[in-house]
């Protein structure tokens, strides 16, 4: 994973107005059907994981696991972030690429 790329993909996405972040947003995001796809820090709490994961994985939203608490936040100049929401395709192919590099 290129976390420079991650980091600077949502960076631009935040900018933007098309990231969804903090933990109501975001379960809004995914229950509204807005989240295209859903970010996850890899140091969030297992509960915290397999509570995104199932609402993601009920409503076919890709999930991945990137980056800490403090990178996720760093990036989008917010607090620690557990889990943040793209709600615009034209970034997810993008994310998806700096992730899986």
């Amino acid at each position: 994973m290129n976390e420079q790329k991650v980091m600077s993909v949502l960076g631009l996405a935040q900018k933007a107005g098309k990231i969804v972040s903090g933990d109501f947003a975001v379960q809004g995001a995914l229950k509204s059907g807005k989240a295209k796809v859903l970010i996850i820090a890899k140091d969030a709490s297992d509960a915290t994981k397999k509570e995104y994961q199932y609402q993601a994985d009920s409503r076919e939203i890709a999930t991945y696991y990137a980056l800490s608490k403090e990178q996720m936040g760093g990036a989008i100049g917010k607090a620690l972030r557990a889990a943040v929401a793209i709600t615009d395709n034209g970034f997810v192919k993008p994310l998806v690429r700096a992730i899986e590099e």
